[in-house]
Parts: structure tokens; C-alpha cells; sequence
């Protein structure tokens, strides 16, 4: 009880030195978006994390750091799928062993559509990775890896049974010294007795204890109560002993439902943990965006987060003058060759085509065999307040325009086909046409302005200075039912019809409000 009264007054004092002293304190959520079951390694001076894409390609983006409060998305793990995999693209697990990064990941298996986890490796976390295939595939679901070196062997650790009728354990096994497979029995750490739910474990030796920090409850949406816990033993094997505290970390009146996440450590020895939350208020819609929480050992040998255990925006600055810089909107006139790390395509749902030339998108596709979709070519949003705009240069008789788009059942269109100007929303699946419109111009800048995480309001513009509004005549009730938590919207570019006929755009910008 005193240590947490101290992590209390602490935390009020960090508080009250960041009023006057600015920048002492950083602001969570420090990778803006939605970022869920993040991990953390530092090679050297430089912090490189990656998380779930889930139905969103490319696959895992990876954010690099200098300061663990200032992060840039530099790519992903994979650009292309795995040949194995099927979808749920969830929970990597970053390693870096002898000169080496592996990440290990959870997906669907083609043949089965079960969730195992697989591994690739790579000489850089921004390199290309070369996979190597499932190497944990056990029973109903394998999911959640972690990596665990002792006396010179690796081990890895899972969440099992979550889809079992059995209590959910965490299970390991060796590897071999490559890291590339089993060998012996798995064995069980730790079994989720009370039912509570059990994963996203974080696996580390300290102080002549094995300990296991682990997320606990229910992990997702409006009504989670996710939180940290922590286990320990004086053996590898176990049997590991459950904090009679626990939970060390859960929500606030500021941040809702926090855990899965995995530590990193300063060149001076500080532990910081990165895991997942939604933020209160209109930005839970963002979803589960990346927090960072110091973490430090008591004389007891327990570990606890030094603002203590209720989750707080603020934390003291990792790092001597350091600025975290405010966030800023996106602009892309496509002038680079390639598409920018940003941008993430609904590959389930469609075959989504690019192309960039003098200047120009050029999107198409096909929609995937049983879907009705077109390609949507989104942004991870930062803020729950934004406005999307994008010139269009082409005419022809495919959908072409901007989307706020959550899936193939649940998104809204708007844009030119053929030469009428239209807004349509589909939800559950089931089309409904909100504005039909001549088209004003073939060359055409379009805006929709989303507001508490809600679109509210289309405009239309021959210069991009003067707007028309287009009325699409939703109530907030309405627009309101494509929010999802689970299939978190988001705002981008759309095409739907002959992939002979694609949409050509010259700028897409997000700005903040």
C-alpha cells in the first residue's frame, strides 16, 4: 500500500513539473492509431516496434524511435502475405538473436483457418524478411509468442486453448539454437484458473526470478476491462506464483482497457512498457493505439508502474530534452515511385491494383471471389477529428472518390461514376444511395469532414478552394451504426468497377482539427 501511494504522489508530481517545466512529461498515446498488441526490441541506440495489421495488408508495420515518445512508420514486415497464411494477422513478436531479427506471428492457416504462429527473419527490423513457415501449430488456436533466452537457450511461450472448453494456459517449449523450430515437450507456465481470459505474456529473467507480465480480462471493445498482471518463479518451469495484487496496471477515467505489451530498457537500465489501450471519448473509435508506461522493482522483488496502478496519459520523459512533436497531417501527391508505409489496402475483401506514374495513383482491382466490394486504399487516422481531401483526374464508368470504410459490409462511398457525383453507404452489407448529383467537372477535389469519429459533412470543389456541400441526408444515429470497434474505419481512397476503368487521383491530404 505505501508503493503505491508513493507511485501515486508521484504521479501528481509529474503532473504539476509539467506545468512548469514543458517536456519534462510525454503524452500517450505515443504511436497515434490503431496499433493493438504491440512489441518493442532496441538494437543499439535506435527502438523498433511493430504490432496487428489484422485484415489490413501490408502486413505489421514497423515504427522506428529514437526517444520512445517520437515514432516514424518506415514499413512493414511483410509486403507481400505469407504463402501459408490465410487472414488475422495478429500479436508479432519481435527477437533479435546472434546479428539476427526474427519475428514471430500469429495468423489463420490456409488449410485449417486456425490461428498458429509462424516465423520470419531478416538482418533488419526494416528489411526485407524471409518467412520460414508456422512453427507452432497446436491444437484449436496457438497465439501470442514470446522469446525467452537462458543459460544460452531459447525458448519460446503461447497462449493455448482459447478456443477450448479447458482453462487457457500459457504453454513452452525449446528451441532449437536457430530459433527456427521445437524441440521437446511444451510444458505449461501458467493456467488462467479464474477464468478471467490470460495472454500477451512478456517473458523475462530479473533479480533470480523468472517473471511473466500478462494481460488479463476481456481485451476488446466498449465494455473491456483489460489490465496487466504479473506472475514469478525462482525456476524457468515454474510453478509460477500469481501477485496477490495483481492487476499492477488497468484503466482510469483516462484510458480504457490497457494490456499486451512487451518491455524495452533504456542504455541507463529504465524499463518502459509498451502495451495497448483505447483512449475515453470519441477517439476509442481509433482503436487499440500503443501506450508507454515506466515500469520499476520494489525492495519485494514485484514489479509496478511508477505513476501506479491505475494507466495515465502522462509518464516522465524517457529522455533528457527530448520534444514530442505534435501531431501532424498527411499529404501525398505521389510524387515517389512506390506507395508511401502509410497506406493500407482491405486485401480480404479485393485484389487491390497501383500504380504510380508522373505524379498519379492509378487504383484498381477486383473484388475477391463472394464479395461485392471495391479497393479501398486507407489511412490509420490520428485523431478522431479530421478532413479528407483528393483530387480525382479521370471520368469513366467505375466508382472512383473517397471512403470512410470499416469492411466490405459497413463503409461509405463518395465520388464520380460515369457523370453523375454520389454518396452511398453500405451497411451490413446493403447498399443505399444518400446523393445522386450531375457531375460538376471531370477533374473534381472531393472532402469529406469526419468529426468526433463520425463523417458529417461532403463538399465537392473544381479548385480546391471554393466547396460545395453535398447533403447526404444521415441522421448521427445512422452514421453512427458503421462505427464498430472490432473493425476500426478508416478514411481513405476508393475505386469499384472494371479494373480496366481505374480511378486516377493526383493528392490525397489528411488534416487535424
Amino acid at each position: 500500500m505505501n508503493r503505491l501511494v508513493i507511485a501515486l504522489l508521484g504521479s501528481v508530481l509529474y503532473s504539476g513539473a509539467s506545468m512548469a517545466q514543458k517536456q519534462t512529461y510525454f503524452t500517450n498515446p505515443v504511436i497515434r492509431g490503431d496499433v493493438a498488441d504491440p512489441s518493442i526490441i532496441r538494437i543499439d541506440d535506435t527502438y523498433y516496434v511493430t504490432g496487428t495489421s489484422s485484415e489490413w495488408a501490408p502486413y505489421y508495420p514497423v515504427f522506428t524511435s529514437k526517444d520512445l515518445v517520437n515514432w516514424k512508420q518506415t514499413g512493414h514486415v511483410f509486403e507481400q502475405q505469407p504463402e501459408w497464411t490465410k487472414s488475422s494477422f495478429w500479436a508479432p513478436e519481435w527477437y533479435y538473436h546472434n546479428g539476427k531479427v526474427y519475428v514471430y506471428y500469429t495468423a489463420r492457416k490456409k488449410s485449417n483457418n486456425t490461428s498458429y504462429i509462424g516465423v520470419a527473419t531478416s538482418d533488419s527490423p526494416t528489411g526485407k524478411f524471409k518467412d520460414h513457415g508456422p512453427i507452432v501449430e497446436f491444437g484449436t488456436e496457438a497465439i501470442d509468442a514470446f522469446i525467452l533466452e537462458d543459460k544460452g537457450d531459447l525458448y519460446i511461450s503461447w497462449k493455448a486453448y482459447g478456443l477450448d472448453n479447458r482453462p487457457i494456459e500459457l504453454l513452452a517449449s525449446k528451441l532449437t539454437p536457430d530459433g527456427l523450430k521445437l524441440t521437446g515437450k511444451p510444458f505449461s507456465l501458467l493456467r488462467d484458473d479464474e477464468r478471467a481470459g490470460m495472454e500477451g505474456q512478456h517473458w523475462f529473467k530479473k533479480n533470480g526470478y523468472y517473471y511473466l507480465i500478462y494481460a488479463i480480462n476481456g481485451c476488446c471493445g466498449p465494455n473491456s476491462d483489460y489490465a496487466v498482471a504479473v506472475a514469478r518463479s525462482k525456476k524457468l518451469e515454474g510453478p509460477y506464483e500469481k501477485y496477490e495484487g495483481n492487476p499492477i496496471l488497468h484503466g482510469s477515467d483516462e484510458i480504457q482497457s490497457i494490456g499486451h505489451g512487451t518491455l524495452t530498457t533504456t542504455p541507463d537500465g529504465r524499463m518502459f512498457y509498451l502495451c495497448h489501450a483505447y483512449s475515453e471519448g470519441s477517439d476509442f473509435f481509433l482503436g487499440r493505439q500503443p501506450h508507454l508506461q515506466e515500469l520499476r522493482f520494489g525492495e519485494d522483488n514485484w514489479p509496478y508502474f511508477v505513476t501506479g496502478e491505475y494507466a495515465r496519459l502522462t509518464g516522465p520523459m524517457p529522455f533528457a530534452d527530448c520534444v514530442q512533436e505534435p501531431i501532424t497531417g498527411f499529404f501525398d501527391n505521389f510524387a515517389d515511385s512506390d506507395l508511401r508505409p502509410e497506406w493500407s489496402w482491405n486485401y480480404p475483401y479485393s485484389n487491390v491494383q497501383t500504380k504510380i506514374e508522373a505524379g498519379r495513383l492509378w487504383l484498381s482491382g477486383s473484388p475477391k471471389p463472394e464479395c461485392k466490394t471495391g479497393e479501398a486504399l486507407c489511412l490509420r487516422p490520428a485523431s478522431s477529428g479530421y478532413t479528407l481531401d483528393a483530387g480525382i483526374t479521370n471520368q469513366n464508368g467505375s466508382w472512383k472518390g473517397i471512403t470512410f470504410y470499416g469492411d466490405n459490409s459497413y463503409y461509405i462511398a463518395y465520388g464520380p461514376v460515369g457523370d453523375r457525383l454520389q454518396i452511398k453507404l453500405v451497411r451490413e452489407g446493403k447498399e443505399q444511395q444518400l446523393a445522386d448529383l450531375p457531375l460538376p467537372c471531370m477533374a473534381l477535389h472531393l472532402r469529406m469532414q469526419v468529426k468526433e469519429g463520425l463523417p458529417y459533412q461532403f463538399a465537392w470543389s473544381k479548385d480546391g478552394k471554393q466547396w460545395t456541400p453535398v447533403n447526404h441526408g444521415l441522421s448521427e444515429e445512422a452514421i453512427r451504426s458503421l462505427i464498430r470497434w472490432d473493425r476500426v474505419a478508416r478514411p481513405g481512397l476508393y475505386h469499384e468497377g472494371d479494373e480496366k476503368e481505374p480511378a486516377v487521383f493526383e493528392y490525397c491530404s489528411l488534416s487535424y482539427q
